[in-house]
């Protein structure tokens, strides 16, 4: 294993943050009125930056890992997902995004308070702050994993709890004083430093290789590396996984998680944020490529000597945990310099998804719960703006305490207990996406359901995407009928069920 750090890493490491800070405490002047200021920028924000911000939403030190380590395993049928969620994007822009604006919303759940009532709104905030706090607290703790192990060459609880603390502290800069529309203009930071730390590994890579693009090309074809479709019935991103589940967990990702709309919700019209949405999936299936790529040279790098001249044999652990074969890559082979330029792809990519769930919680949390609450509260006097702002910031300073006590517990949970808790937390708010589905499409496309079938279901749908886990039922459903009921198919029928409950209900 390489060394710790060089100076020259060290270097490009502190430029960064100087960066972060300059930029933050220029950001942070935002003037800031009220809170559609705060959560939604005051409708002003160009339609490329929110593009942009969008990008680096749908990214994460996840993605920045996973993706070259799935080409690596397998081949380039992941690509699927992206062209998934383009036709998901295409529905979001022209279904949803025009029902958003014509109602003035701030945060999506907006929608269900018109249809059903406030107490469907709150039913479906709460659903997403839940689901959000157990997904992002998980998605948190794989980024600092990662950063812990480039930096401090061990995964300690007092280290990990540190590069917890670098991104969550990254991530208030830009969040608490600016609100959305310093995360936005941040997020273009973010997704140019990832997407130029892809570009140079990529360039690396390949000049690493004994080999020109021919040989290259006709080794992974040769390989099956290069397949793009997948038609069989249990493939995790199969023709048909793509065309069902994954459609509407893209669906959701994109038009129902407030995590991810709140900058589409930024524009000044419906038509620009249809164009940034559009633009967004533009940008974003060739960053998926680009690190899809980078896991065909680890594959080429790793598997065919003969083009390395490498003869070591690859265990993908790190005291004990074990890591993507580009973490491997970045601990074992990666030369000084270039380990700097990593470091701060993997916390730009963690920072974009970490400050935009700040935002996302605070404004559901003030708009859709606290602010109803408060003006019931107090119907006789009219209670100031900045009252609400002030209420926000507090917010996004507890989501940030959340999110890092639930990061901290994903690294003891996955250490001492058997249970999948880190796929459980990563998941859980695709649970909560097949409820959201269930009720907003009732909401949309019929005129049934109300107050009643709203939390049931919600309720509903997560559970059957619980109970459809290979560590509860799904394992012995799969013998059953044949085939794995992939998470894909787990998503399909949480939302049917979702629906169905709500379709179940007469409209009031």
């Amino acid at each position: 294993m390489n060394s710790a750090f060089t100076v020259i890493d060290w270097s490009i490491f502190f430029a960064y943050f100087l960066v972060l800070t300059f930029t933050s405490v220029l950001l942070s002047r935002m003037n800031v009125k009220s809170t559609r200021d705060y959560f939604v920028g005051g409708n002003t924000v160009p339609m490329f930056a929110v593009a942009m911000s969008v990008l680096a939403t749908s990214q994460s030190a996840a993605t920045f890992l996973g993706g070259p380590e799935y080409s690596y395993g397998k081949d380039l049928t992941f690509i699927g997902f992206y062209i998934s969620a383009f036709l998901a994007v295409i529905f979001v822009a022209k279904v949803l995004i025009p029902r958003f604006y014509a109602i003035n919303a701030v945060t999506v759940y907006e929608l269900l308070e018109v249809r059903y009532g406030s107490r469907a709104k709150k039913q479906a905030g709460v659903m997403f702050l839940i689901g959000r706090l157990f997904a992002s607290g998980a998605r948190l703790y794989i980024g600092a994993l990662a950063i812990s192990m480039i930096l401090f060459l061990d995964i300690t609880p007092t280290h990990v709890a540190i590069s917890i603390g670098i991104l969550m502290l990254g991530a208030l800069a830009y969040a608490y004083f600016g609100g959305v529309k310093s995360v936005i203009f941040s997020d273009i930071i973010q997704a140019v430093t990832y997407i130029g730390a892809g570009i140079a590994v990529l360039i690396y890579l390949y000049m690493s290789l004994d080999a020109d693009f021919g040989t290259v090309y006709n080794t992974l074809e040769a390989n099956n590396k290069l397949q793009l479709l997948d038609w069989s019935m249990s493939g995790g991103f199969s023709v048909w996984a793509l065309m069902g589940g994954w459609l509407l967990l893209n669906i959701a990702a994109y038009g129902l998680d407030q995590d991810m709309t709140q900058r589409a919700l930024s524009c000044k019209d419906a038509k620009t944020a249809q164009r940034s949405l559009m633009m967004s999936i533009y940008l974003t299936i060739p960053v998926a490529i680009l690190f899809l790529f980078i896991g065909l040279l680890l594959y080429l790098f790793y598997q065919h000597p003969e083009l390395s001249h490498l003869s070591t044999e690859v265990v993908q652990k790190f005291e004990g945990e074990k890591i993507t074969i580009f973490m491997y890559y970045i601990l074992h082979e990666m030369p000084e310099g270039m380990r700097g330029l990593v470091t701060v792809g993997a916390v730009a990519a963690a920072l974009s998804s970490s400050n935009s769930v700040l935002g996302a919680m605070s404004s559901v949390a003030i708009e859709d719960l606290y602010r109803p609450w408060k003006e019931g509260k107090e119907a006789h006097t009219k209670v100031e703006e900045m009252h609400f702002v002030k209420a926000g910031r507090n917010a996004v300073l507890f989501f940030a305490v959340a999110l890092s006590a639930m990061a901290m517990l994903s690294y003891y949970w996955q250490r001492y207990t058997e249970l999948p808790l880190l796929s459980f937390a990563l998941g859980v708010m695709a649970f909560a996406y097949t409820g959201l589905l269930g009720v907003f499409g009732a909401a949309i496309f019929t005129n049934r359901g109300n107050a009643m079938t709203v939390p049931l279901a919600l309720i509903g749908g997560f559970l059957t995407v619980l109970l459809l886990q290979p560590y509860v039922l799904g394992e012995s459903l799969g013998e059953l009928i044949g085939f794995k009921l992939g998470f894909a198919w787990q998503i399909l029928a949480g939302t049917f069920v979702a629906f169905a409950v709500m379709v179940s209900g007469k409209s009031k």
